[in-house]
């Protein structure tokens, strides 16, 4: 095939000194695009410049490099492609069904080309007896063959033209496709740019880097990811793309590390004193896991280090990060800091606290609790409490971000569930005191390698991989809505026992939209199975008062319900060691990593807790995938792994507000591990020898640094 760049003429484009600023220029301007179908581009696909239209890659390509013949086309087949001329034309049908068929011949065998729209433009443009190609998906009937509104092409032989057998498809929006910019178009805009642009293209690496990593030409990348001219062209051309984009986010990161630990002094923890000592002899609930001890380890060398500790924690849930949490606060309050403690909602704020005092009992150690609940007066002894420094630790929401909270000295910042805040949120904390305090991360959420190293590059990892001793893996199982009947049985067992369950629904309400279990339904039908006076069933969901759900809660904590029919309310902040058993109902529903989140509200006391997870009948190969993925594993980073394949980055919970602040263009954090890997350790040894990038050599870097944080509004240098 033959893909023609059009000549441009009359360029309506300002004069600019740089191809930077060329690449900057509006989208307006291009041959082809004018201000309506700008105005498009940007609503539709955020495309607003040349740069961002370079940019904007192909999603797929098919293979025009084959020809068959018309006998050659067998049922089933994809896409192919045919050589002949049209011999006539003639209308079928009547009203809506009218349509134009063409006979079309190569000479041998005949298939019929068939138009529902655009009629009148097939007539103008389509002539007998000129040869094309036409390319689109057969059917055969009655054993002819036919294709419905294919693509049809002239033959064209002539010079300035891009030629290849992979043919470019682009994503688009309906609204496009009606404004005549469909994925053909989009190519044809790629067209004009680069017969605009693409000899002025300018390295954004080092020259002697993109040798020595025997990397594909920028210049020739970018003309093999829009115009393949080979299957293997366009695999360095993608090659060199992944590398480039993750490359400079890695070095983005570490530049930042290396800065941070250079230039941003941290307050030194230089003693271990009473209240650590006092803790660890008397109020330890439990002996420390190793993996426990070895964070501790890893903690207390950040905070005795005189740099500012930026560490991420992770570890399933119940593995103790609350614990070595409160620990760091202990060092902070010996060293006569302060210390405050963010969680996402109230429910596991207060669950926070009430462990947090637990813990702490006859320690003398003040704490206090800040939520939006918090009431006027409560707020105001809370402050001045916090001005004058008698309050050592605090915990709370988003309401520790208000201005009117205060600190003496804020030594350590906690933020529990982290990838629920936004990067600028967080950083509002950092900026309670005039020195950065320190920071520690913590997710229950295991975070993958590869979006671990991307999103947070920049942090430090320590990881609690064991659970705490006594506790016994949960089970888990998978059955079909047919055997409910079963399940309700085994349930009256674990009740018999003196056991507690949780009952968890996507909905609170039938939908119209979607077919699946709702918690209205399912309390009827539950206390209808376990009637009253004999069983106690309550309800949490979202939608109740505070006071109403914080009412069902206690009945459940205090052993007074055996049922708790829920949403995803629980998925955080409840911790019932009584409650062995987990049903989730229409699991097909959620994601892996919620469907984690759940199974780990059980398993937290010594008797063997187990997980159910109810479908229907009919799931996806996705569904199924997570379902014997849960059923398999208890391992958080697998499930983690499998769900990041499954769904891909921009799809896991939390991820964009946690810190991806660029749109990846072209890499796959999911299947581009290895790309990853490379690019960090080339960007780690480039930063190891030259921190602040002044070495001639790369300079180039040092500029595209500047650019790729210019395109952030906040500063992101000191947090996490």
């Amino acid at each position: 095939m033959s893909v023609r760049i059009s000549p441009v003429f009359a360029l309506e484009i300002p004069y600019f000194c740089s191809v930077d600023k060329l690449q900057d220029s509006d989208l307006k301007f291009l041959p082809g695009v004018g201000p309506k179908k700008a105005e498009l581009l940007k609503k539709e696909l955020k495309l607003a410049t040349f740069g961002d239209l370079l940019y904007y890659f192909p999603f797929k390509y098919i293979d025009r490099s084959r020809f068959l013949t018309i006998a050659q086309i067998e049922e089933d087949m994809s896409f192919v492609q045919v050589k002949g001329r049209i011999t006539s034309f003639s209308f079928a049908g009547e009203g809506n069904r009218k349509r134009l068929v063409a006979f079309f011949s190569d000479g041998v065998g005949i298939a019929e080309l068939v138009w529902f729209k655009g009629i009148k433009w097939i007539q103008q443009k389509v002539a007998v007896n000129t040869p094309y190609i036409v390319f689109g998906k057969p059917t055969i009937f009655n054993g002819r063959v036919s294709f419905v509104h294919p693509d049809v092409e002239v033959v064209l032989k002539e010079d300035g033209t891009i030629s290849g057998g992979l043919q470019p498809y682009y994503n688009t929006s309906e609204k496009m496709k009606s404004a005549f910019l469909n994925s053909k178009a989009v190519a044809k805009l790629q067209e004009n740019l680069q017969k605009l642009i693409g000899p002025k293209i300018v390295e954004r690496m080092p020259e002697d880097l993109v040798g020595s990593l025997k990397l594909m030409p920028l210049r020739d990348a970018l003309l093999n990811i829009h115009f393949p001219r080979s299957a293997d062209l366009l695999r360095k051309a993608q090659l060199r793309l992944k590398f480039e984009e993750l490359f400079y986010i890695q070095l983005n990161l570490l530049a930042q590390k290396k800065y941070r630990q250079k230039k941003i002094n941290g307050h030194v923890f230089s003693k271990v004193g009473e209240s650590f000592n006092n803790f660890y002899s008397s109020n330890l609930p439990f002996s420390l896991t190793e993996a426990q001890k070895r964070v501790l380890r890893e903690i207390r060398k950040d905070l005795g280090s005189g740099r500012q500790m930026n560490r991420l924690l992770q570890g399933d849930v119940g593995s103790g990060k609350t614990l070595v949490g409160l620990m760091a606060m202990l060092l902070a309050s010996d060293n006569s800091f302060q210390s405050c403690l963010m969680a996402p909602t109230e429910i596991l704020a207060n669950q926070h606290y009430k462990t947090i005092v637990d813990f702490l009992d006859g320690l003398g150690v003040s704490v206090g609790l800040l939520t939006g609940s918090t009431k006027k007066a409560e707020r105001r002894k809370l402050f001045a409490l916090l001005e004058s420094g008698e309050l050592q630790l605090l915990i709370g929401t988003h309401a520790l971000l208000e201005d009117t909270v205060q600190f003496k000295d804020l030594g350590l910042v906690i933020v529990d569930e982290q990838q629920r805040f936004g990067v600028a949120q967080r950083a509002k904390l950092w900026e309670k005191n005039t020195n950065p305090p320190h920071v520690l991360v913590m997710t229950a959420t295991p975070i993958p390698r590869t979006l671990a190293m991307t999103v947070y590059g920049d942090l430090e990892v320590s990881v609690i991989d064991e659970l705490p001793p006594g506790r016994k893996p949960i089970r888990t199982m998978h059955y079909f809505d047919s055997k409910r009947l079963k399940v309700f049985g085994f349930m009256r067992e674990q009740i018999k026992l003196g056991r507690q369950i949780y009952l968890v629904y996507p909905l609170i309400k039938e939908s119209e939209k979607m077919d699946f279990k709702d918690l209205q339904d399912g309390y009827a039908s539950i206390v209808l199975e376990f009637p009253p006076p004999e069983y106690t069933v309550v309800v949490v969901h979202g939608q109740m008062k505070p006071d109403e759900k914080d009412f069902s809660m206690g009945q459940f904590a205090a052993g007074k319900a055996q049922i708790m029919v829920a949403t995803t309310v629980i998925e955080v902040g409840v911790n019932v060691p009584n409650a062995s058993v987990m049903i989730i109902e229409s699991a097909e529903r959620f994601g892996l990593s919620q469907l984690h989140q759940l199974r780990g509200r059980v398993g937290r006391g010594a008797d063997q807790s187990f997980c159910i997870l109810m479908t229907g009948n009919k799931l996806s190969s996705d569904s199924r995938k997570r379902m014997s993925t849960m059923v398999s594993t208890n391992d958080g980073f697998e499930i983690a792994e499998v769900d990041l394949a499954l769904r891909g980055p921009g799809d896991m919970e939390g991820t964009m507000q946690s810190g991806m602040a660029f749109d990846l263009k072209i890499a796959n954090i999911a299947k581009d591990g290895q790309i990853l890997s490379w690019a960090r350790n080339v960007a780690e040894e480039i930063v190891d020898e030259d921190p602040l990038l002044d070495m001639d050599k790369n300079r180039i870097l040092k500029a595209e640094l500047t650019r790729f944080k210019g395109r952030d509004s906040y500063d992101f240098s000191q947090i996490s």
